[in-house]
């Protein structure tokens, strides 16, 4: 649960932020050209999950319906590599009905989360991926492992693959003494000049979005390091991590970041050249439906 205190936005920003939950973009380098922003199908319009016979997520067995549709992906260019950025799916909010911020706390994903990380494994299955990595936290090695199964179609191919990585880089951001408490108790004035980068506003114990974004790009980097030109791997991790290497591609400034639409177990993708180190953001914030049905029996209760 993250908010965000909007200031006044440059243009693109302002566009940007008027995008639906997901968005197609053809960006490169640090002068990103918005274009053929295109809808794909019903299952991603809006970029809302679709919700077919059951009226809620409860503990009614219903159907994992996965989409494996989506934006059209050109093949990975020789000199490139590809990642995929997942955020992890909902989570049970630790304040109850207080919407608090929970930063990098261990919080666990609620039954829809789970289903949410399901359908963006299901997504990803139809793609060959080199790795699998993760932040260290539970919400989001859960649906690192979700993709990392579905990687391999037998007992012996499993054994051969890569184990899942885990990169502390990709922790999500730690707000510190500001976990646990609403956007009230911290006070709309902090909030907009931490969200503005003014390191003087850093909660105690916890982190400014320049020390973030430095370690999210460091451990994006030795990802990138281990990944062949030519191949793609996937991370699992958080919103202010997607954000700081979506803006990175983008060349969107660090204090406007907080602007990017990145919903709950989304997908990301961002090719990057390795000789002229151009990135070129494919999409942004797709969100694979995890639409239930009937047939296949899950049990899901909310807590």
């Amino acid at each position: 649960m993250i908010f965000s205190a909007r200031g006044t936005l440059p243009l693109t920003l302002l566009f940007l932020s008027s995008l639906p939950a997901w968005s197609f973009f053809s960006a490169a380098g640090r002068s990103p050209a918005f274009t053929n922003r295109k809808q794909f199908g019903k299952a991603w319009v809006g970029g809302s999950m679709n919700v077919d016979s059951c009226s809620e997520v409860n503990d009614e067995a219903c159907e994992v319906q996965m989409e494996l549709e989506g934006p059209n992906l050109p093949p990975i260019p020789a000199n490139c590599k590809r990642l995929f950025l997942v955020r992890h799916g909902e989570v049970i909010n630790p304040g109850g009905d207080r919407p608090v911020f929970y930063g990098a706390l261990d919080v666990s994903l609620s039954a829809l989360g789970e289903l949410e990380a399901k359908a963006a494994a299901k997504y990803l299955s139809q793609f060959d991926l080199q790795h699998v990595a993760a932040s260290p936290l539970k919400r989001a090695i859960f649906g690192a492992e979700e993709v990392l199964s579905l990687q391999c179609e037998d007992l012996e191919e499993c054994s051969s693959w890569p184990e899942l990585k885990i990169y502390k880089g990709f922790t999500e951001l730690d707000r510190g003494d500001w976990c646990g408490k609403t956007k009230d108790e911290i006070g709309a004035e902090n909030m907009a000049r931490f969200d503005a980068c003014d390191e003087s506003f850093t909660p105690a114990g916890g982190e400014s979005y320049p020390v973030l974004k430095k370690r999210v790009l460091d451990a994006r980097d030795e990802l990138i390091g281990i990944t062949d030109c030519g191949k793609a791997s996937a991370v699992v991790s958080h919103l202010q991590v997607t954000r700081s290497m979506l803006s990175d591609a983008l060349g969107i400034p660090t204090e406007s970041m907080v602007d990017l639409n990145v919903a709950t177990a989304s997908i990301t993708c961002i090719d990057y050249d390795s000789t002229t180190s151009t990135q070129t953001v494919h999409f942004q914030s797709f969100k694979p439906e995890a639409g239930l049905g009937s047939r296949l029996m899950v049990q899901t209760k909310i807590t």
